[in-house]
């Protein structure tokens, strides 16, 4: 970080701590966690536990839920959101952007100095806590 931001997300206009605030990296891998879980209980009850199945659940719940109330089900658990940086909800389209590169991997594990990956910065969001 630079010495003219002193903490992750100042540039972005965000608080330090507390609520709106950038989601730390230990809630995103939690609510990561739990979000692959459900993908994988659902895949393994209907879909006799395919990988394939499994990816589709895991992208059409974080797209859907994501564009329509800004947060996956992990998210809500762990007490973080998605918004745009306008403040304003995400969306159908930013979220499959959003979505479509968290498939990919990659560019979900590059991150800026506000710790915005890839598939936050293409799709003009970002995660805050709630």
């Amino acid at each position: 970080m630079s010495t003219s931001q002193q903490w992750a997300g100042q540039r972005l206009g965000l608080p330090q701590s507390g609520s709106g605030s950038l989601a730390k990296v230990g809630r995103r891998v939690i609510a990561l966690f739990i979000d692959w879980s459900i993908s994988l209980l659902i895949a393994q009850a209907f879909f006799k536990g395919s990988d394939t199945m499994t990816l589709v659940v895991f992208g059409l719940q974080q797209w859907l839920l994501v564009a329509t109330v800004g947060y996956s089900i992990g998210h809500r658990i762990v007490g973080i959101q998605v918004k745009r940086l306008s403040g304003s909800y995400v969306g159908l389209w930013r979220s499959l952007i959003r979505t479509s590169l968290i498939l990919l991997v990659i560019p979900a594990t590059i991150w800026d100095a506000d710790n915005r990956g890839l598939h936050d910065k293409a799709a003009q969001t970002v995660l805050v806590r709630r």
